[in-house]
């Protein structure tokens, strides 16, 4: 990954990597195993599913969580949005997704995955002025891993068994 960041032992936290591919080719696994390894290192880390990240905000600014959670999602040093893209984001997402990025930017470590290729993310944005934001802050100094394969979650057959 370039040589720094998670287990490099350099101290310049990664401004951002997202891992894309189709569904259970390991986006999840992979994320999760740097997440480790970063907790394995004596950082923080935070694993998120991104819908139910923006529904917990959602609920948060009601009950008066709001700030802390956004405290937390910007102090942790590796925070993992897992899921990315798999419905639109109404307005609120977007502005928690553009603080989130904010905050973060040139500070700590996020990963983020998605099944859906980086030309449809302003699709799922939603907002043009958003959109240019939000991937300026995530996308373009951002590692790229592309995975490809079939999904590990199918059944493998099982070898014939030797009497």
């Amino acid at each position: 990954m370039g040589g720094e960041g998670i287990g490099s032992g350099r101290q310049k936290p990664v401004l951002g990597q997202y891992l894309a591919g189709s569904t259970g080719v390991g986006k999840s696994w992979l994320a999760c195993a740097l997440g480790h390894k970063a907790c394995r290192d004596n950082r923080s880390a935070l694993y998120q599913r991104v819908p139910k990240l923006f529904a917990d905000l959602a609920l948060a600014r009601g009950d008066g969580r709001y700030a802390r959670i956004m405290r937390s999602l910007s102090g942790v040093q590796l925070l993992i949005l897992d899921d990315w893209g798999l419905e639109p984001l109404d307005a609120g997402a977007r502005r928690d997704l553009y603080e989130i990025l904010e905050e973060r930017y040139g500070r700590r470590s996020t990963i983020l995955t998605s099944q859906i290729p980086v030309d449809k993310w302003h699709q799922v944005i939603g907002d043009p002025t958003y959109a240019d934001a939000i991937l300026d802050r995530l996308v373009h100094n951002a590692h790229r891993l592309d995975l490809a394969g079939d999904s590990l979650r199918r059944t493998r057959p099982r070898a014939a068994a030797k009497d």
